[in-house]
């Protein structure tokens, strides 16, 4: 899901509100009131019956119109009339503060009954928090120009400022997004990609989804960092698995390598990853796996920002041909004997001096 659908679906979880403030202008306080809170209603038993449980959010906002409407309708004074856009404005100031400041993503969580299975990568979470942080300040602004200029401008400045300039303000945010999108943001290139092929997440040294690219591109360009998963497993007697990788790879085939290692594919989690990997060539389920470490691997061929792991097994595996020719478990002693001598893959060699560093062999 791109960056216009998280916000047009989020958009979608303040239709009564939106209706309210609409009606209210066009018909009075009244029938705005009756309108916004029939399009809750409405919205209310829709969720019911489609998903089979009560939506807290859309009775926060028909309860939220109903207390302003009600306040409206109760006082008849004009500088209420006058505050209320400032009033829900500052309600959306603190929705968006709270997106913005806190590890709390409330508006998605608005949104959420709009955006069914869609998943949200984090490079789109990150966005969001961003975009809020923007909105925070520049509605926090507006709504002190209301209150500002309720009290000491003209009844026509007021009318511009909590109308006209509302829009244009929301106008200028979204051209310019539009405008930084189009011309000023490094944009993953348009990869070409084989029918069927895996993508991988493109990413920094901190882990950051900064892309995705086909697996035909990340090989062969160590420009593009994607993400891998490795495990070592130890058996009880201290002694270390390792496979012989298949004579097919494309990179040190028949070289001895790490135990379990593999991609992880476009928008999934680390640890889905290292489960998969492990099930597919080894058909074990690493319940147990500690993290260990994580670190760029490049050569010429590719670069991985590679997480480590390790488990305690002690066998049977079902090893996957096609990925493994064989696999054994070697003392620690026959692997330094083995280190340099052009058997072990450079990574392995480079990930064994880390195990040795903070002492796990």
């Amino acid at each position: 899901m791109n960056k216009n659908d998280i916000l047009k679906n989020f958009a979608l979880g303040f239709i009564p509100l939106f209706v309210f403030i609409i009606a209210d202008e066009l018909f009075g306080t009244e029938t705005g009131l009756i309108v916004a809170v029939a399009v809750g209603v409405v919205q209310l038993v829709y969720y019911i019956i489609r998903y089979r449980r009560l939506e807290k959010f859309i009775l926060f906002d028909t309860g939220l119109i109903i207390l302003l409407g009600g306040i409206s309708i109760l006082l008849h004074d004009e500088i209420f009339f006058k505050l209320k856009p400032a009033l829900i404005e500052l309600i959306l100031v603190a929705l968006v503060g709270v997106h913005a400041f806190s590890s709390k993503p409330v508006l998605l969580l608005m949104g959420k009954r709009y955006l069914g299975d869609m998943k949200i990568f984090p490079e789109q979470e990150e966005m969001m928090r961003r975009l809020s942080k923007v909105l925070f300040f520049i509605f926090l602004i507006h709504t002190i120009l209301i209150v500002y200029s309720a009290y000491f401008w003209s009844k026509e400045v007021w009318a511009f400022i909590s109308g006209g300039l509302f829009y244009i303000l929301f106008g200028i945010i979204l051209a310019g997004q539009w405008v930084y999108i189009k011309f000023f943001k490094n944009k993953t290139p348009a990869y070409q990609a084989s029918p069927g092929e895996e993508w991988f997440d493109l990413v920094n040294e901190h882990g950051k989804v900064t892309g995705k690219a086909p697996r035909s591109a990340v090989h062969g360009n160590p420009k593009l960092l994607h993400p891998t998963v490795h495990l070592h497993i130890f058996n009880k007697h201290g002694k270390l698995y390792l496979q012989k990788r298949s004579k097919n790879k494309d990179l040190y085939p028949g070289y001895w390598d790490t135990a379990v290692g593999g991609h992880v594919s476009s928008g999934e989690a680390i640890e889905a990853a290292l489960i998969r990997e492990s099930l597919e060539e080894l058909g074990i389920k690493p319940d147990k796996a500690q993290p260990l470490f994580r670190y760029v691997m490049s050569n010429e061929w590719e670069s991985e920002l590679v997480h480590s792991f390790k488990m305690v097994h002690n066998g049977p595996f079902k090893i996957n041909r096609e990925e493994i020719e064989i696999g054994r478990f070697w003392t620690i002693f026959e692997i330094k004997k083995m280190i340099g001598q052009d058997i072990l893959t450079p990574n392995f060699e480079h990930e064994f001096a880390l195990l040795e560093k903070i002492k796990v062999v």
